[in-house]
Protein backbone atom coordinates (compact mmCIF):
# COMPACT_ATOMS: atom_id res chain seq x y z
CA UNK A 1 0.00 0.00 0.00
CA UNK A 2 3.09 2.64 0.79
CA UNK A 3 4.61 1.69 -3.03
CA UNK A 4 1.00 2.42 -4.02
CA UNK A 5 0.55 5.27 -2.24
CA UNK A 6 4.16 6.47 -3.02
CA UNK A 7 3.49 6.27 -6.92
CA UNK A 8 -0.30 8.11 -6.56
CA UNK A 9 1.76 11.18 -5.14
CA UNK A 10 4.49 11.28 -7.46
CA UNK A 11 1.47 11.06 -10.33
CA UNK A 12 -0.46 13.58 -8.87
CA UNK A 13 2.55 16.09 -8.35
CA UNK A 14 3.90 15.15 -11.92
CA UNK A 15 0.26 16.02 -13.41
CA UNK A 16 0.19 19.17 -11.13
CA UNK A 17 3.59 20.34 -12.82
CA UNK A 18 2.46 19.59 -16.17
CA UNK A 19 -0.40 21.57 -15.63
CA UNK A 20 1.48 24.08 -14.42
CA UNK A 21 3.57 24.33 -17.30
CA UNK A 22 0.52 24.33 -19.83
CA UNK A 23 -0.41 27.52 -18.89
CA UNK A 24 0.84 30.49 -20.79
CA UNK A 25 1.70 34.37 -20.05
CA UNK A 26 1.14 37.44 -22.84
CA UNK A 27 2.75 40.81 -22.49
CA UNK A 28 0.84 43.94 -23.96
CA UNK A 29 3.75 46.15 -25.26
CA UNK A 30 3.30 48.82 -27.23
CA UNK A 31 6.20 50.75 -26.78
CA UNK A 32 8.85 50.97 -29.58
CA UNK A 33 12.08 48.59 -30.22
CA UNK A 34 14.21 49.70 -26.86
CA UNK A 35 11.55 49.00 -25.11
CA UNK A 36 10.05 45.94 -26.27
CA UNK A 37 13.98 44.55 -25.97
CA UNK A 38 14.12 46.02 -22.56
CA UNK A 39 10.90 44.02 -21.83
CA UNK A 40 13.11 40.57 -22.48
CA UNK A 41 14.27 40.39 -18.85
CA UNK A 42 10.90 40.29 -17.70
CA UNK A 43 9.56 37.98 -19.72
CA UNK A 44 12.37 35.48 -19.20
CA UNK A 45 11.71 35.70 -15.39
CA UNK A 46 7.96 35.45 -15.42
CA UNK A 47 8.21 31.88 -17.34
CA UNK A 48 11.15 30.66 -15.12
CA UNK A 49 9.46 32.40 -11.75
CA UNK A 50 5.71 31.16 -12.29
CA UNK A 51 7.23 28.00 -14.21
CA UNK A 52 5.11 28.67 -17.11
CA UNK A 53 5.04 26.90 -20.45
CA UNK A 54 5.56 29.93 -22.66
CA UNK A 55 5.49 33.85 -23.00
CA UNK A 56 3.96 35.73 -26.11
CA UNK A 57 4.21 39.37 -26.64
CA UNK A 58 1.11 41.55 -28.40
CA UNK A 59 3.13 44.63 -30.04
CA UNK A 60 3.91 46.26 -33.04
CA UNK A 61 5.12 43.51 -35.41
CA UNK A 62 7.77 45.97 -37.34
CA UNK A 63 9.65 45.82 -33.62
CA UNK A 64 8.42 42.26 -32.36
CA UNK A 65 8.64 40.09 -35.56
CA UNK A 66 12.12 39.29 -34.49
CA UNK A 67 11.84 37.87 -31.48
CA UNK A 68 10.39 34.54 -31.91
CA UNK A 69 13.14 32.06 -32.11
CA UNK A 70 15.56 34.27 -31.00
CA UNK A 71 14.72 34.85 -27.57
CA UNK A 72 12.69 34.06 -24.65
CA UNK A 73 9.33 34.95 -26.58
CA UNK A 74 7.45 32.13 -27.95
CA UNK A 75 5.19 33.77 -30.63
CA UNK A 76 3.77 37.68 -31.13
CA UNK A 77 0.32 38.69 -32.27
CA UNK A 78 0.17 42.17 -34.04
CA UNK A 79 -1.30 44.98 -31.60
CA UNK A 80 -2.96 46.78 -34.48
CA UNK A 81 -4.82 43.26 -35.24
CA UNK A 82 -6.58 42.45 -31.91
CA UNK A 83 -8.91 45.06 -30.95
CA UNK A 84 -7.08 46.22 -27.73
CA UNK A 85 -8.17 49.61 -28.87
CA UNK A 86 -12.13 48.91 -27.60
CA UNK A 87 -11.28 48.54 -24.26
CA UNK A 88 -10.18 51.88 -23.53
CA UNK A 89 -13.65 53.24 -22.87
CA UNK A 90 -15.76 53.56 -20.07
CA UNK A 91 -16.56 49.99 -18.21
CA UNK A 92 -20.36 51.03 -18.50
CA UNK A 93 -19.89 51.67 -22.15
CA UNK A 94 -18.26 48.10 -22.65
CA UNK A 95 -19.99 45.52 -24.75
CA UNK A 96 -18.83 42.11 -25.75
CA UNK A 97 -20.26 40.10 -28.21
CA UNK A 98 -20.35 36.27 -28.37
CA UNK A 99 -17.31 34.29 -29.77
CA UNK A 100 -16.03 37.86 -29.78
CA UNK A 101 -12.36 38.19 -31.42
CA UNK A 102 -11.19 39.79 -28.11
CA UNK A 103 -11.75 37.44 -26.05
CA UNK A 104 -10.64 34.55 -28.36
CA UNK A 105 -7.10 36.96 -28.35
CA UNK A 106 -6.45 36.47 -24.49
CA UNK A 107 -8.29 32.83 -23.85
CA UNK A 108 -5.21 31.19 -23.71
CA UNK A 109 -3.12 32.56 -20.87
CA UNK A 110 -3.79 32.59 -17.18
CA UNK A 111 -1.35 35.62 -17.29
CA UNK A 112 -1.52 39.05 -18.93
CA UNK A 113 0.99 41.47 -17.96
CA UNK A 114 -0.33 44.77 -19.76
CA UNK A 115 1.95 48.06 -20.45
CA UNK A 116 -1.24 50.10 -21.73
CA UNK A 117 -3.63 51.57 -19.19
CA UNK A 118 -2.86 51.78 -15.65
CA UNK A 119 -3.58 49.94 -12.27
CA UNK A 120 -7.26 50.18 -11.75
CA UNK A 121 -8.18 52.18 -14.60
CA UNK A 122 -10.64 51.24 -17.06
CA UNK A 123 -8.11 49.91 -19.66
CA UNK A 124 -7.72 47.48 -16.66
CA UNK A 125 -10.82 47.03 -15.66
CA UNK A 126 -12.27 46.15 -19.53
CA UNK A 127 -9.43 43.83 -19.71
CA UNK A 128 -10.31 41.57 -16.71
CA UNK A 129 -13.65 41.53 -17.37
CA UNK A 130 -12.78 39.90 -20.98
CA UNK A 131 -9.80 37.54 -19.99
CA UNK A 132 -12.80 35.92 -17.53
CA UNK A 133 -15.49 35.62 -19.97
CA UNK A 134 -13.51 32.48 -21.51
CA UNK A 135 -11.24 31.67 -17.59
CA UNK A 136 -9.96 32.59 -14.72
CA UNK A 137 -6.61 34.82 -15.54
CA UNK A 138 -4.20 36.88 -13.29
CA UNK A 139 -3.92 40.45 -15.00
CA UNK A 140 -1.32 42.92 -13.92
CA UNK A 141 -0.84 46.67 -15.04
CA UNK A 142 2.84 47.77 -15.42
CA UNK A 143 3.95 51.56 -16.04
CA UNK A 144 6.30 51.76 -19.56
CA UNK A 145 8.30 54.55 -17.84
CA UNK A 146 9.90 54.64 -14.30
CA UNK A 147 9.62 57.78 -12.13
CA UNK A 148 11.54 61.02 -13.22
CA UNK A 149 13.41 60.96 -10.16
CA UNK A 150 14.61 57.40 -10.58
CA UNK A 151 17.80 55.83 -10.93
CA UNK A 152 17.02 52.08 -10.92
CA UNK A 153 17.36 50.67 -14.69
CA UNK A 154 14.36 50.24 -16.34
CA UNK A 155 14.48 46.48 -16.77
CA UNK A 156 14.99 46.26 -13.23
CA UNK A 157 11.54 48.63 -12.91
CA UNK A 158 9.52 46.37 -14.67
CA UNK A 159 10.91 43.55 -12.79
CA UNK A 160 10.33 44.64 -9.19
CA UNK A 161 6.37 45.89 -10.38
CA UNK A 162 5.95 43.04 -11.15
CA UNK A 163 7.14 40.90 -8.33
CA UNK A 164 5.17 43.87 -5.51
CA UNK A 165 1.93 42.66 -8.29
CA UNK A 166 1.71 39.08 -8.19
CA UNK A 167 3.77 38.53 -4.49
CA UNK A 168 6.73 36.98 -6.02
CA UNK A 169 9.76 37.34 -3.80
CA UNK A 170 11.74 40.75 -4.97
CA UNK A 171 14.92 38.52 -4.96
CA UNK A 172 13.60 35.99 -7.30
CA UNK A 173 13.15 39.32 -9.88
CA UNK A 174 16.92 40.15 -10.04
CA UNK A 175 17.70 41.37 -13.82
CA UNK A 176 21.52 41.23 -15.09
CA UNK A 177 23.07 43.99 -16.87
CA UNK A 178 24.99 41.40 -18.74
CA UNK A 179 22.78 39.09 -20.49
CA UNK A 180 22.14 37.78 -24.15
CA UNK A 181 18.62 38.53 -24.81
CA UNK A 182 18.75 38.07 -28.68
CA UNK A 183 20.10 34.69 -30.03
CA UNK A 184 21.24 34.98 -33.98
CA UNK A 185 21.07 32.10 -36.09
CA UNK A 186 23.22 30.41 -39.20
CA UNK A 187 20.77 31.91 -41.55
CA UNK A 188 21.10 35.75 -39.88
CA UNK A 189 24.96 35.37 -40.39
CA UNK A 190 24.81 34.34 -44.04
CA UNK A 191 21.90 37.02 -44.82
CA UNK A 192 24.14 39.81 -43.49
CA UNK A 193 26.77 38.76 -45.59
CA UNK A 194 25.13 39.24 -48.30
CA UNK A 195 23.60 42.44 -47.43
CA UNK A 196 27.36 43.50 -46.47
CA UNK A 197 28.98 42.47 -49.59
CA UNK A 198 25.57 44.22 -52.31
CA UNK A 199 26.82 47.37 -49.77
CA UNK A 200 30.56 46.59 -51.17
CA UNK A 201 31.94 46.42 -47.63
CA UNK A 202 35.36 44.24 -46.87
CA UNK A 203 34.39 41.32 -45.23
CA UNK A 204 38.08 40.26 -45.07
CA UNK A 205 38.77 42.73 -42.09
CA UNK A 206 37.49 43.62 -38.46
CA UNK A 207 33.87 45.27 -38.79
CA UNK A 208 32.39 48.05 -36.81
CA UNK A 209 28.70 49.13 -37.48
CA UNK A 210 27.91 52.93 -36.46
CA UNK A 211 24.31 53.67 -36.43
CA UNK A 212 24.10 57.75 -36.28
CA UNK A 213 20.22 58.15 -35.63
CA UNK A 214 17.65 57.65 -32.84
CA UNK A 215 14.18 58.73 -32.20
CA UNK A 216 15.36 62.72 -31.07
CA UNK A 217 17.65 65.18 -32.40
CA UNK A 218 18.85 65.54 -28.56
CA UNK A 219 19.98 62.55 -28.28
CA UNK A 220 21.89 62.47 -31.27
CA UNK A 221 25.89 62.32 -30.63
CA UNK A 222 26.57 65.27 -33.92
CA UNK A 223 27.17 63.87 -37.10
CA UNK A 224 31.11 64.83 -37.45
CA UNK A 225 31.50 62.85 -34.52
CA UNK A 226 30.72 59.46 -36.40
CA UNK A 227 32.10 60.62 -39.36
CA UNK A 228 35.57 61.10 -37.23
CA UNK A 229 35.09 57.73 -35.59
CA UNK A 230 34.89 55.70 -38.79
CA UNK A 231 37.70 58.08 -40.21
CA UNK A 232 39.65 56.61 -37.61
CA UNK A 233 39.05 53.24 -37.66
CA UNK A 234 39.43 53.26 -41.50
CA UNK A 235 43.01 54.40 -41.06
CA UNK A 236 43.58 51.59 -38.54
CA UNK A 237 42.39 49.31 -41.04
CA UNK A 238 39.72 48.42 -39.75
CA UNK A 239 36.38 48.43 -41.89
CA UNK A 240 33.45 50.76 -40.99
CA UNK A 241 29.80 50.41 -41.87
CA UNK A 242 26.85 53.61 -41.55
CA UNK A 243 24.10 52.03 -40.92
CA UNK A 244 21.05 54.18 -41.34
CA UNK A 245 17.01 54.33 -40.69
CA UNK A 246 13.98 56.27 -42.09
CA UNK A 247 14.64 58.55 -38.71
CA UNK A 248 17.82 60.06 -40.62
CA UNK A 249 16.61 60.02 -43.94
CA UNK A 250 13.99 62.56 -43.27
CA UNK A 251 16.03 64.21 -40.48
CA UNK A 252 20.13 64.70 -42.52
CA UNK A 253 20.72 66.87 -45.18
CA UNK A 254 22.01 66.01 -48.66
CA UNK A 255 25.36 67.16 -47.51
CA UNK A 256 25.13 65.47 -44.64
CA UNK A 257 23.88 62.09 -46.22
CA UNK A 258 27.25 62.84 -48.51
CA UNK A 259 29.62 63.29 -45.60
CA UNK A 260 28.11 59.43 -44.64
CA UNK A 261 29.11 57.90 -47.86
CA UNK A 262 32.46 59.57 -48.43
CA UNK A 263 33.58 58.30 -45.16
CA UNK A 264 32.94 54.58 -45.41
CA UNK A 265 30.25 52.34 -46.74
CA UNK A 266 26.74 52.80 -46.03
CA UNK A 267 23.44 50.75 -46.00
CA UNK A 268 19.95 52.22 -45.24
CA UNK A 269 16.08 51.24 -45.42
CA UNK A 270 16.52 47.89 -43.86
CA UNK A 271 14.08 45.80 -42.43
CA UNK A 272 14.31 44.93 -38.64
CA UNK A 273 15.51 41.38 -39.81
CA UNK A 274 17.89 42.58 -41.98
CA UNK A 275 19.47 44.78 -39.23
CA UNK A 276 20.18 41.81 -36.79
CA UNK A 277 21.26 39.98 -40.24
CA UNK A 278 24.07 42.84 -40.44
CA UNK A 279 24.66 43.14 -36.92
CA UNK A 280 25.68 39.57 -36.75
CA UNK A 281 28.55 40.07 -38.40
CA UNK A 282 29.51 43.13 -36.59
CA UNK A 283 32.75 42.78 -34.50
CA UNK A 284 31.52 46.13 -32.88
CA UNK A 285 29.08 48.94 -32.66
CA UNK A 286 28.76 52.12 -32.21
CA UNK A 287 25.55 54.46 -31.73
CA UNK A 288 23.60 56.68 -29.65
CA UNK A 289 20.65 55.77 -27.23
CA UNK A 290 18.40 53.94 -29.54
CA UNK A 291 16.50 50.68 -30.77
CA UNK A 292 19.26 49.62 -32.19
CA UNK A 293 21.57 50.11 -29.82
CA UNK A 294 19.58 48.17 -27.50
CA UNK A 295 19.17 45.50 -30.16
CA UNK A 296 23.11 45.38 -31.02
CA UNK A 297 23.83 45.48 -26.91
CA UNK A 298 21.63 42.75 -26.79
CA UNK A 299 22.86 40.19 -29.38
CA UNK A 300 26.08 40.37 -27.82
CA UNK A 301 27.61 42.70 -29.97
CA UNK A 302 30.75 44.69 -28.11
CA UNK A 303 28.69 48.20 -27.99
CA UNK A 304 29.91 51.56 -27.33
CA UNK A 305 26.20 53.77 -26.74
CA UNK A 306 26.53 57.38 -26.68
CA UNK A 307 23.99 59.02 -24.13
CA UNK A 308 23.27 62.73 -24.13
CA UNK A 309 20.56 63.69 -21.72
CA UNK A 310 19.02 60.52 -21.15
CA UNK A 311 20.13 59.11 -17.94
CA UNK A 312 22.33 55.87 -18.66
CA UNK A 313 21.70 54.47 -15.18
CA UNK A 314 17.74 53.77 -16.03
CA UNK A 315 18.25 53.52 -20.05
CA UNK A 316 21.55 51.96 -21.03
CA UNK A 317 21.70 48.54 -23.31
CA UNK A 318 21.26 45.47 -21.83
CA UNK A 319 24.20 43.06 -22.54
CA UNK A 320 27.21 41.40 -21.72
CA UNK A 321 29.90 43.67 -23.50
CA UNK A 322 28.55 47.78 -23.36
CA UNK A 323 30.55 50.62 -22.86
CA UNK A 324 28.95 54.04 -22.14
CA UNK A 325 29.73 57.56 -22.84
CA UNK A 326 28.00 60.77 -21.96
CA UNK A 327 28.21 64.15 -23.51
CA UNK A 328 28.08 67.13 -21.90
CA UNK A 329 24.97 69.36 -22.39
CA UNK A 330 24.19 71.08 -25.87
CA UNK A 331 27.88 70.14 -27.18
CA UNK A 332 26.47 66.52 -27.21
CA UNK A 333 24.76 67.66 -30.12
CA UNK A 334 25.84 70.59 -32.05
CA UNK A 335 29.80 70.27 -31.67
CA UNK A 336 32.40 68.08 -32.47
CA UNK A 337 33.83 66.87 -29.70
CA UNK A 338 37.57 64.90 -30.84
CA UNK A 339 38.69 63.96 -27.45
CA UNK A 340 35.24 61.55 -27.14
CA UNK A 341 35.58 60.45 -30.26
CA UNK A 342 39.28 59.06 -29.60
CA UNK A 343 38.03 57.31 -26.27
CA UNK A 344 35.35 55.59 -28.53
CA UNK A 345 38.30 54.49 -30.94
CA UNK A 346 39.78 53.19 -27.86
CA UNK A 347 36.72 51.06 -26.87
CA UNK A 348 35.88 49.81 -29.91
CA UNK A 349 39.60 48.71 -31.20
CA UNK A 350 41.08 47.94 -27.47
CA UNK A 351 41.64 44.13 -26.53
CA UNK A 352 38.20 42.93 -24.95
CA UNK A 353 37.64 43.87 -21.20
CA UNK A 354 35.06 44.12 -18.30
CA UNK A 355 32.90 46.84 -20.03
CA UNK A 356 33.29 50.72 -19.03
CA UNK A 357 31.66 53.93 -18.14
CA UNK A 358 32.65 57.43 -19.21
Amino acid sequence: MQVSSDILGLLEKRGAQMAKEAQRAVILQPGALGDCILTLPLARLIQEQLGLGGVDIIGHTEYVGILPERSCVDSIRSIDSTGLHRLFVEPAEFDLEDRDPLISALADYSWIVTFMGESDGKFEQNLIFTANCSHSAEVISLSLKPPNDSKQHVAQFYAQQFAQESGLPTEHMQVPVDEVTIRVTAADRARGLELLDQAGADVSKRLMVIHPGSGGRPKCWHLENFVGVAEALRAADIEALFLTGPAETERLSDSEKACLHDAAPCVAHLALPEVVAVLSCADAFVGNDSGVTHLAAGMGVRTSVMFGPTDPAVYRPIGPALSVFQGTGDRFAQAPDPELQRAVVESLTAPKEEPTSS
